[in-house]
C-alpha cells in the first residue's frame, strides 16, 4: 500500500476519496492519509472521515508520498502542481472505467466511473475526466484538461491544455478546442473553438475572450 494525499478538500476531492476506496475494494493499492488544501481555516478539520492536514508545506517532510490534485479548475490545478517539487503523482482510474489497451493516460490524471475511452486515445497529465464521459477514437486531451460529467467527445478531436468542458457538452468529430478555453454546460461543438475564450450554446460560439490584461467580450471588441 502506498501513502496517498488528495490535494483539494472540496466536493470533487471527496468524490476522489470515494474513487480511491473503490479502487482498494478491487485491489488494495492506496493508503489514503487525508486531504491537503490551501485554505488554512480548514486545517485540522475532517471531510468524510479524512483529516485536512495542511497545504503544500506539509509535503516537504513526506517525499515518499503520492499526491493527486482534485481541483476542478484547470488553471488552478496547473498552478498547484507547478508549485509541488519532487512529488510523485498518482494516476487514479475507477474500476468502472471501460477502456481499450490502446489508451495512454498521463500521471496525475483522474478517470471517474462510467467513462468509456475507445481506441488510440491520448489523455495528458493531470487531467480530470468526470463521471459518464465518452471519448472516441484518436482523441487527444492535452495536459490539465477538465471534462465535467457527461461530456461526449467524438473521434479525431483535440482539446488543448487547461481547457474546461462543461457538463453535458457534445463535441462532433474532428474538432479542435484551443488551449485555456472554457465550453459551457450543454454546448454542442460543431466547429473549432479558438484558444483563450468562453464558448456557449448550440452550436457553441465564443462569447468572451481572455487577454493578458482583462476579459474582452465580443461587444467590447466592436466598440
Amino acid at each position: 500500500m502506498r501513502d496517498l494525499y488528495i490535494y483539494g478538500a472540496g466536493g470533487f476531492g471527496r468524490e476522489t476519496a470515494w474513487l480511491v476506496e473503490r479502487v482498494n475494494q478491487t485491489e488494495p493499492q492506496w493508503d489514503l492519509k487525508g486531504f491537503l488544501d490551501d485554505e488554512e481555516s480548514l486545517w485540522g478539520t475532517r471531510e468524510d472521515g479524512y483529516e485536512i492536514l495542511g497545504g503544500a508545506e506539509f509535503l516537504k517532510t513526506r517525499r515518499d508520498a503520492w499526491v493527486v490534485c482534485a481541483v476542478g479548475s484547470a488553471k488552478i490545478r496547473k498552478k498547484i502542481i507547478e508549485n509541488l517539487e519532487g512529488i510523485r503523482f498518482a494516476t487514479l482510474i475507477d474500476p468502472a472505467v471501460i477502456k481499450s489497451g490502446r489508451v495512454s493516460v498521463g500521471e496525475g490524471t483522474i478517470l471517474c466511473g462510467g467513462t468509456i475511452l475507445t481506441v488510440d486515445v491520448s489523455v495528458g497529465k493531470h487531467c480530470i475526466v468526470n463521471l459518464d464521459c465518452t471519448i472516441g477514437h484518436d482523441v487527444i486531451l492535452k495536459d490539465f484538461v477538465t471534462l465535467y460529467p457527461g461530456v461526449h467527445v467524438s473521434g479525431h478531436t483535440e482539446i488543448g491544455e487547461c481547457c474546461e468542458i462543461g457538463t453535458g457538452t457534445q463535441i462532433i468529430q474532428g474538432k479542435r478546442i484551443g488551449k485555456e478555453s472554457v465550453v459551457g454546460a450543454g454546448a454542442v461543438v460543431i466547429r473549432d473553438i479558438p484558444e483563450g475564450c468562453t464558448a456557449v450554446g448550440n452550436p457553441a460560439k465564443p462569447v468572451k475572450y481572455c487577454s493578458s490584461k482583462k476579459l474582452v467580450t465580443d461587444h467590447e471588441k466592436t466598440v
